[in-house]
């Protein structure tokens, strides 16, 4: 805090204060990459504060409409890089979609059951690196144990850790491996066993329950003002999700429990993500379940050697694992979009922080970060 005196001896009545400017990043520990807040401090308070974003902006919307339906797929999967299997459905959607194209039976189940994998994953993940942001080390070791647990399958099945390319327009690349059901559910049984010593670890723990129950409390009015999804929409009360209001995929036939909460504040999302994670983990197994009883078929439609989507506009969107991902494609009977429009979640989750933020310590800053669950590439595109 910078003071000055404006008066000595019998004269000083009083201090003025003035404002400090603090920038949070682009490059700080809390802000899960090159995220900028530029914070107005009176004292320890946080008096206003306006997030500064496209450090990593790299034009991936224009660089769409120079490549082909298969490069999009590569470039599509990496503005979120923990929910990569989930950033290429959009795409393929819109494009089947356009094409009126129905992928086979087993690729709309294979698809069903990887992206609620990918949803794990990226769960686990922000289970793990939240409480070590509030200096809690144990449960990240946990929450990777598991993840490399369901890192395994997925890698098995496309090669890749993060980046899958599994997806194709009409279907997947190619047909699950013999046995490789039989792994998932391993994976899925011993994940679900493993969950509740995440839990003991951290969600009653009284340091964690300081840090983060009635801090950075979202109310209902703010989620829908500013377009938040996902389970920190669901954590202030917001019952919305794609998977069961506009059901895609296999998720009309499957039971998909919607976990919500009251309170909206940082502890609240916790809870939500904790249990949306299980919520996944039974899916995945009825997914499994239905893949066994089909019986044998293509995983994937034939293509032309140039692929052509027919001229006109469509918009598909999915339940991503950090909220509602929108994909608005603008095609003119070419090989390539003339455009295509990505609506990300992390996009309109960061944007509430300059509402969030101010009335609270900085020291609750890092909490309330945390809790959002964003990643900086997913808002930058």
């Amino acid at each position: 805090m910078t003071e000055r005196v404006v008066g000595i001896g019998a004269g000083a009545k009083e201090l003025a204060t003035e404002d400090m400017i603090l920038n949070i990043g682009p490059q700080h520990p809390s802000t899960h990459g090159v995220l900028r807040l530029r914070l107005t401090l009176d004292g320890e308070r946080i008096t206003a504060a306006e997030p500064i974003i496209g450090y990593m902006h790299r034009g991936a919307e224009k660089l769409f409409e120079v490549r082909d339906y298969r490069q999009i797929i590569m470039l599509a999967n990496r503005h979120d890089w923990l929910s990569g299997f989930a950033n290429e459905l959009g795409v393929v959607i819109a494009a089947e979609r356009m094409l009126g194209m129905e992928p086979p039976v087993r690729a709309v189940w294979s698809r069903t059951l990887l992206a609620e994998l990918n949803r794990v994953l990226s769960h686990l993940m922000f289970l793990g690196s939240y409480p070590l942001e509030l200096g809690a080390i144990t449960p990240v070791f946990y929450a990777f144990n598991e993840r490399e647990r369901i890192q395994a399958v997925m890698e098995e099945i496309s090669g890749g850790r993060m980046h899958y390319m599994f997806n194709r327009v009409g279907g997947l690349k190619e047909e699950l491996p013999s046995g490789w059901l039989d792994r998932v559910s391993e994976a899925v049984a011993e994940t679900r066993r493993r969950v509740p010593d995440i839990e003991d670890l951290i969600l009653h723990n009284e340091i964690f329950l300081a840090r983060t129950r009635g801090v950075g409390v979202l109310s209902r009015e703010q989620i829908m003002q500013y377009g938040v999804s996902g389970p920190i929409a669901r954590a202030s009360g917001v019952d919305i999700d794609l998977r069961r209001d506009e059901p895609y995929l296999a998720y009309p036939e499957l039971p998909v429990k919607v976990v919500t909460r009251d309170a909206g504040d940082c502890h609240a999302r916790f809870e939500v993500l904790l249990e949306q994670l299980k919520v996944a983990l039974d899916l995945a197994d009825a997914c499994v379940d239905r893949l066994r009883s089909l019986p044998p078929g293509p995983i994937n439609q034939r293509l032309p050697k140039v692929l052509k989507v027919p001229e006109g506009h469509t918009y598909a969107w999915t339940e991503n694992p950090l909220g509602i991902n929108g994909y608005y494609l603008v095609s003119k009977g070419d090989k390539t979009p003339w455009r295509l429009k990505l609506r990300s979640a992390s996009f309109g989750n960061i944007q509430v922080l300059r509402e969030m933020l101010p009335g609270h310590l900085v020291a609750d800053m890092v909490a309330i970060l945390g809790s959002m669950f964003f990643v900086v590439g997913d808002i930058d595109k």
